[in-house]
């Protein structure tokens, strides 16, 4: 019996006739735990956070190209409106944005 139990009770797993015939021949009883922690380092602890990392650092370069493009667009359109539009006024003062040839 191990140490850890007080004498007349017995763990849940152990069958009762196994652990009365041990009581009753003095045999000791015997506990075996099967360990499953794996050898070595945990890789997952590591990986997991580097992942994640990773992925939010590349959503980012992602955001920050989409805003790239739809500034350059946006000049672009600017520029044609305003190149179609011709000179801009406001009272008696004319500013000509682009100059034809």
């Amino acid at each position: 019996m191990s140490q850890h139990t007080p004498p007349g009770q017995m763990a849940p797993h152990v069958p009762a006739d196994i652990y009365q015939r041990a009581q009753a021949t003095g045999q000791p009883v015997v506990f075996v735990v099967h360990d499953t922690t794996p050898a070595g380092f945990p890789w997952q602890r590591l990986l997991i956070p580097f992942a994640i990392a990773g992925a939010a650092a590349l959503g980012t370069w992602g955001v920050v190209a989409a805003l790239c493009w739809l500034m350059d667009v946006a000049a672009h359109t600017a520029t044609v409106i305003a190149g179609a539009a011709g000179p801009i006024g406001a009272g008696g003062i004319t500013l000509k944005v682009f100059s034809k040839k």
